[in-house]
């Protein structure tokens, strides 16, 4: 069972109303951006569960598209984010998707274009109190909250990826807190996630680039 601090009962600072609907929205879509390697040309959002019947109302629309142009989540611009975005020329989207059933009540879509072509899907679900969980990454099933630094690695599920990760990871003496593997299936593609409760050294990004089973670096900053 997840621990909830008495803060995170009174709530994050934020602009309201909600802080599931609005500050963990922002807060998903702004993980999701620091994800993403680009300028975003184009994200197309699809909502799902309550998200998706009070999203108006709750301005989870304004704080979704805050939180990909950068904005925290008790930045007074969410209020205004439609129109900057706009401004900015940023081509946004919002829909209603299909629920399942498996989905988590308060869960976004995110699909990101950039400026060159880059793409990325990102799932998260808002879990109460300002708190956000990235679920998928590119139709594979992930975990993390980004509270803690965070390597995400793209890679193929091959035998010496992971022993290269830590090895480098271990040179530069990074405490690791959390480190796990999703894949779609042996020896697909696959992300391994790794957590640390300090600040990881930006040089590791490159060093891992070397192996050449690894086709992406995203690295998250606390």
């Amino acid at each position: 069972m997840a621990f909830i601090s008495l803060f995170e009962v009174i709530g994050p600072n934020m602009v309201g109303p909600s802080s599931s609907h609005t500050a963990g929205a922002v807060s998903m879509a702004l993980l999701a951006r620091k994800l993403f390697p680009a300028e975003i040309k184009k994200v197309e959002f699809t909502l799902y569960g309550s998200f998706a019947k009070t999203y108006r109302g709750h301005g989870t629309d304004r704080a979704l598209l805050g939180g990909i142009m950068g904005f925290e989540t008790d930045d007074l611009r969410i209020r205004d984010s439609l129109s900057i975005a706009k401004e900015r020329n940023l081509d946004y989207h919002f829909s209603i998707g299909q629920d399942t059933g498996e989905e988590h009540p308060n869960t976004a879509d995110i699909d990101m274009t950039g400026v060159n072509g880059e793409r990325l899907f990102v799932r998260g679900v808002s879990i109460g109190g300002g708190k956000v969980k990235i679920v998928r990454l590119n139709q594979i099933d992930v975990d993390f909250t980004g509270e803690y630094s965070t390597l995400i690695i793209s890679q193929t599920d091959r035998p010496g990826v992971v022993a290269h990760i830590t090895k480098v990871l271990s040179e530069r003496e990074v405490n690791i807190a959390f480190m796990r593997l999703f894949r779609e299936e042996k020896g697909a593609k696959a992300f391994t996630v790794v957590e640390s409760d300090e600040r990881i050294p930006d040089e590791v990004v490159e060093q891992i680039r070397e192996n050449p089973l690894v086709s992406d670096v995203m690295l998250v900053q606390i």
